[in-house]
């Protein structure tokens, strides 16, 4: 019988090994991104003191989601960029969540990355 692949096992695996590599800190903290099906979420996270300093996500009501999720994950990515810079974060360390680098979360790190943030 074959076995299918569970991909958020795989996904998870992946984000745990890069995850013992990737720390954030108060000087620089760590831009996480989780993408489900339908939304998109960033947050901002200092595993030092273990806080999360800011979070912007497709579920916020300044996000319009008549348009494509690319589109949306773009929008998160400059509400994340903005909420940074008010909070006076410049620099972050940029972990992808296991997911690849295309798409809605190439997307949303290109926004974060033209509104301010460096990573």
């Amino acid at each position: 019988m074959i076995s299918k692949i569970d991909k958020n096992k795989v996904r998870l695996k992946r984000h745990a090994r890069v995850r013992t590599k990737l720390s954030g800190t108060s000087e620089k903290p760590r831009l996480n991104v989780y993408r489900s099906n339908k939304h998109i979420y960033a947050q901002i996270i200092d595993d030092v003191k273990g806080v999360t300093l800011a979070q912007a996500s497709t579920k916020d009501s300044d996000i319009d989601t008549s348009v494509t999720k690319v589109e949306m994950a773009t929008k998160v990515g400059e509400s994340i960029a903005k909420k940074a810079s008010e909070k006076g974060i410049e620099a972050v360390v940029f972990d992808r969540g296991g997911y690849l680098f295309h798409g809605r979360v190439k997307a949303l790190a290109d926004a974060a990355r033209e509104n301010g943030l460096q990573f």
